[in-house]
């Protein structure tokens, strides 16, 4: 059975695991081709790729760090011995410090920063050449690019410039064709959040404050993504979508 974007190649960071492995899942059941990004996590992204190669799609796992510029030219490199064109970039790959911002450095700004808002840019950089008119990028936010969450500042100040990033983009690669949007997840109880001190906390304010239901998957995050692929979604551009059943708008 052909799904709405069979035929659609597309390109995910930080794929291999949680929201991104959501993301490369349900694009690929729609009917795309993908690239699955990792960092360090090989087995998890092979494993992926089976996975949806078991789906009858062809799937292929590229390592690869997103805020570096030569290696991201190595990725897309890569991504070229296999595809001749991309027609969705999910820009999903994130890392961050988490401390108060006091106690934060110039090293972790840059580390925050470069993987998750600079990153965009080196991606765009190098796909847009190899998209056609109806491509899309999407690049992966947070609530706390508007919402202050302690222990977030550098993360949610990379959040911000991300989406201000999104907007410029849209701007920019509109004559092409080219849609550039933003999704904002809530709280998702993924190995990611784990890191967090105050995983507990955020897990049980996000679920009484929820109008939609006190749990937010990955899945949904996904579902998401997959909308604004769509091309009834053609006039949707330089948005950032926010996917939290509600909490955001709870007092």
């Amino acid at each position: 059975m052909l799904g709405p974007l069979t035929g659609k190649i597309a390109l995910v960071t930080g794929g291999s695991r949680g929201i991104g492995r959501a993301i490369a899942h349900k694009l690929a059941t729609a009917g795309c081709d993908v690239t699955v990004n990792y960092y360090n996590s090989h087995d998890q992204a092979e494993a992926l790729c089976a996975e949806i190669r078991a789906m009858g799609r062809h799937a292929y796992a590229i390592q690869g760090d997103v805020g570096n510029p030569e290696s991201v030219e190595e990725m897309l490199a890569e991504f070229r011995q296999h595809f001749d064109r991309l027609d969705i970039l999910v820009s999903n790959a994130a890392t961050g410090v988490l401390k108060p911002a006091l106690e934060m450095s110039l090293k972790h700004w840059r580390w925050c920063l470069e993987t998750n808002a600079l990153a965009l840019t080196l991606l765009a950089q190098r796909a847009v050449p190899l998209m056609p008119a109806g491509g899309r990028i999407i690049a992966m936010s947070s609530l706390g690019a508007t919402r202050a969450i302690p222990g977030y500042g550098f993360v949610g100040a990379s959040k911000a410039a991300l989406e201000s990033l999104v907007r410029t983009l849209a701007q920019e690669l509109g004559p092409r064709g080219i849609r550039v949007n933003a999704v904002s997840a809530g709280v998702v109880d993924t190995e990611a959040l784990r890191f967090f001190p105050n995983r507990e906390s955020l897990l049980s304010s996000f679920a009484e404050r929820t109008p939609a239901g006190p749990v937010l998957t990955a899945q949904d995050v996904a579902g998401a993504v997959y909308l604004l692929c769509l091309p009834e979604a053609a006039m949707v551009t330089g948005h950032t979508l926010v996917v939290d059943g509600g909490f955001s708008i709870s007092g």
